[in-house]
């Protein structure tokens, strides 16, 4: 199931994506299991961010062609920080490129969103406890690192795209994951070559911070992060999950 949240006649809704004679459309959920009745063509509705989480939680040097490109040593737990809420933005919406960002950088990321209440898993129990996957850019003020720590720079506002939807029914694994800016691909790679998998990185986040219905972890960007600039349109695409795409504009957000 493709469960998606959209925007109908200045109305949010919560649905899923079903295939139909003349494309796909969108019918209502009354419960994320209760397809309800049809609310309008795909192409019609404005989808929004597939979930609101409480947490996202990110692992950062976790393929090892970003390990070598960045010299870093490798890693021997994965290593966690926090992107806020106020970062999450949908798809088609723009990142902000502040202006006083000299390097504003893109990071293509399978993102994983928790369906149950997660606390102490095990690398056997933990995908029991995931709704699904969706698609995520780890956008990334290059220049606030020099803060010391990532708050600024992980964390301000629409650094946190995602979507288009939430995919119920693939695996995590064997995932092909292609960032294009642009027209030119500039991230290539699979979810295979994750050095921690998404099972090993929940079992160990779950020790510490409790993950609830909706909340999100981004599991690391591979080689070829670089910048973008307004003007510029990226596109993180997902093999079996789907493809979220987002301008970069020099202008705020309003809300």
């Amino acid at each position: 199931m493709r469960i998606v949240r959209y925007e109908l006649e200045g109305r949010a809704g919560l649905g899923c994506v079903e295939p139909g004679d003349s494309g796909d459309f969108v019918r209502a959920l009354r419960e994320r299991t209760s397809p309800g009745e049809v609310a309008a063509r795909l192409d019609e509705v404005r989808l929004l961010a597939p979930c609101e989480p409480r947490t996202i939680v990110c692992v950062g040097s976790n393929y090892p062609c970003q390990v070598a490109e960045k010299g870093r040593p490798w890693p021997e737990q994965p290593a966690l920080f926090l992107k806020a809420p106020n970062a999450v933005v949908g798809p088609g919406e723009p990142v902000w490129h502040p202006a006083d960002v000299d390097r504003l950088e893109y990071e293509g990321e399978l993102a994983v969103v928790i369906g149950a209440v997660a606390r102490d898993l095990t690398p056997e129990n933990a995908m029991s406890h995931v709704l699904g996957l969706t698609c995520a850019n780890d956008v990334t003020a290059h220049d606030w690192r020099a803060d010391g720590q990532w708050t600024r720079a992980k964390s301000a506002d629409t650094f946190c795209p995602l979507g288009p939807w939430i995919e119920t029914d693939v695996a995590a694994g064997g995932r092909a994951l292609v960032t294009r800016l642009g027209p030119r691909t500039v991230q290539s790679s699979d979810t295979d070559q994750m050095i921690f998998s998404v099972p090993r990185v929940l079992a160990h986040i779950t020790r510490w911070i409790t993950l609830r219905p909706g909340d999100v972890v981004l599991t690391g960007s591979p080689a070829g992060v670089g910048p973008m600039v307004p003007g510029d349109e990226v596109t993180v695409e997902i093999e079996g999950v789907g493809a979220l795409t987002n301008p970069v504009s020099a202008d705020r957000p309003r809300s």
